[in-house]
């Protein structure tokens, strides 16, 4: 299959991305995680999609899962109105902007850039800082 994006063409293989995705799936739902980590490398290394496409698609995918999740934490009372209305144009207008500076940035620099805020997140998380 031919992708256009932004005037630029790629022959992605239709076949090994839905295997991949279904098997993905299945995992992610076996275990409980979130099959997105997975799916990046199988967009850039399997597919051999650039950087800037595969993050756009990544947000696209966990799109939806944000609707309803929420969807069902404003029907449950945790909902931040105020958070959202600040959070949600910011994010739509980081989704058109962010593919625009990855395009003209080294494929190497996104990565460690996103290695970096990775790593940020989990030693967050970890509770280190």
């Amino acid at each position: 299959m031919i992708v256009n994006f932004w005037g630029q063409e790629f022959k992605v293989n239709i076949v090994l991305g839905c295997i991949g995705a279904f098997l993905l799936a299945i995992v992610a739902s076996m275990f409980g995680f979130g099959g997105g980590p997975f799916m990046v490398p199988l967009m850039t290394v399997g597919l051999g999609l650039p950087m800037y496409v595969v993050v756009g698609s990544s947000l696209l995918a966990i799109f939806f899962n944000t609707v309803i999740g929420s969807t069902r934490h404003y029907q449950f009372g945790n909902f931040d109105l105020v958070f959202f209305l600040v959070m949600f144009p910011a994010a739509i207008l980081a989704g058109f902007i962010a593919p625009q500076i990855a395009k003209r940035v080294s494929p190497v620099w996104v990565k460690r850039i996103a290695c970096i805020g990775l790593l940020i997140l989990a030693l967050n998380l970890l509770g280190v800082f």
